[in-house]
């Protein structure tokens, strides 16, 4: 059994590729989670997967342009996605939004 540092990196990279493609897999296959729900649970959602990948492309001075990213996470254009899939947030997915929110910044 090898540790994730004993790979190459070449090999650490493929994993990671590959670990992500799955996630975005999981989350499409999943589009009954809304990023409300992500976001309160991991402080995370497709939008900010989206925001990543243009910034890890900003670090390599490549250029990704936020909506092809996002299309790319979503597997289909933002617009379509949100018309599609995505509802209107709860009151109590709000209050619990504004909740985590205010805990991670006192935290800060």
């Amino acid at each position: 059994m090898s540790a994730f540092n004993e790979f190459d990196q070449a090999t650490r990279t493929e994993l990671e590729a590959a670990a992500f493609r799955r996630l975005l897999r999981h989350l499409d296959d999943n589009k009954d989670v809304q990023n409300i729900d992500l976001m309160i649970l991991a402080d995370f959602c497709r939008n900010c997967l989206s925001k990543w990948m243009v910034s890890a492309a900003d670090e390599r001075d490549e250029t990704l342009e936020l909506e092809a990213a996002r299309e790319y996470v979503y597997g289909m254009p933002y617009s379509e996605w949100k018309e599609h899939h995505q509802a209107k947030a709860t009151p109590e997915q709000l209050a619990a939004l504004d909740a985590r929110q205010a805990k991670r910044n006192s935290q800060e």
